[in-house]
């Protein structure tokens, strides 16, 4: 059977690809949405380019140019456009390698609290008793901590690395999801084509992957581009604290703890890494919100 020349299967796509049109439309005609993206267009496509457009290795020490000012500021070197730290390394070339981590840290991290708390929250949702009980019952335990606490306690315990980091901040950062996800399964289970998948005798786990999950990726895919901004200050906070990835690789965090005890006489040290953090931060918050805004058919 077919609806004019395409078949039914083609026909009831089209609602839902023009729908993710028109919010893709909306998405890029906004302003602010575009400005995050090229903001992190660049951020992302330095730290991927890093090895081959870094203009010197991040941990070559020169004392001799040690707090060298920016290239605009007097006594600066060309060959220097964001100045030099306390032993002389090129500050411009720590921040796009700090880029690399910031970024890796923040999409893993959000990547592991993904599965875990979207798994969690669909079983609670659809499961529901004694199994929503006891994981919703974890989620407002968990929420009791304060997230930066918890993850400081465990790098402090587990000792700081990369692969600590990226652990300890996924498996604190799950219960959003399991939240966010359970109250829409609560929402979906009742609706009608979940009733006729049961009438026909589909089973609740392909229920729950082909009907169910598939309803709830606008939210996921909203709150993970916020969640990656959010695991993104925590590792700073983190590495400002001397608890992060350790001193092997360069971390925007690091470089402002490095840099404030010479506030006073090297300015740039802690600012410009700072501004790295905003700009990165603010541009996946804006990107975030004109999702959630493009993607949610209330607004």
């Amino acid at each position: 059977m077919a609806v004019g020349s395409l078949p039914i299967a083609y026909a009831d796509d089209i609602p839902r690809l023009a729908s993710g049109s028109r919010a893709w439309r909306k998405f890029a005609r906004n302003p602010a949405a575009l400005t995050g993206a090229l903001i992190l267009l660049v951020v992302v496509g330095a730290a991927l380019s890093a090895p081959w457009i870094t203009p010197h290795d991040p941990a070559k020490q020169s004392l001799i140019r040690r707090f060298t000012p920016p290239v605009w500021a007097p006594g600066g070197n060309a060959g220097y456009l964001l100045g030099t730290d306390q032993v002389g390394r090129d500050v411009l070339s720590r921040i796009i390698h700090g880029a690399r981590i910031s970024l890796l840290v923040g999409v893993l991290a959000v990547v592991i609290s993904v599965l875990v708390g979207v798994t969690l929250g669909l079983i609670s949702g659809f499961v529901g008793g004694r199994a929503d009980t006891v994981i919703m019952t974890i989620v407002d335990i968990t929420w009791s901590f304060p997230q930066i606490l918890l993850a400081l306690a465990f790098v402090a315990a587990l000792g700081p690395s990369l692969v600590t980091v990226i652990l300890v901040l996924g498996f604190t950062g799950w219960e959003r999801y399991a939240r966010v996800v359970r109250a829409e399964v609560l929402a979906l289970r009742e609706k009608d084509f979940i009733e006729a998948a049961r009438a026909m005798g589909i089973g609740s786990a392909r229920i729950l992957v082909r009907h169910v999950l598939p309803n709830t990726f606008s939210s996921i895919v909203v709150l993970s581009t916020l969640q990656v901004a959010q695991a993104i200050l925590q590792e700073a906070a983190l590495s400002f604290l001397g608890v992060g990835s350790g001193r092997t690789y360069p971390t925007w965090g690091q470089m402002i703890a490095l840099g404030r005890d010479f506030v006073s006489v090297a300015w740039w040290l802690p600012t410009f890494p700072g501004l790295a953090i905003l700009a990165t931060v603010l541009a996946i918050n804006l990107v975030g919100d004109r999702l959630r805004d493009a993607l949610d058919p209330r607004v």
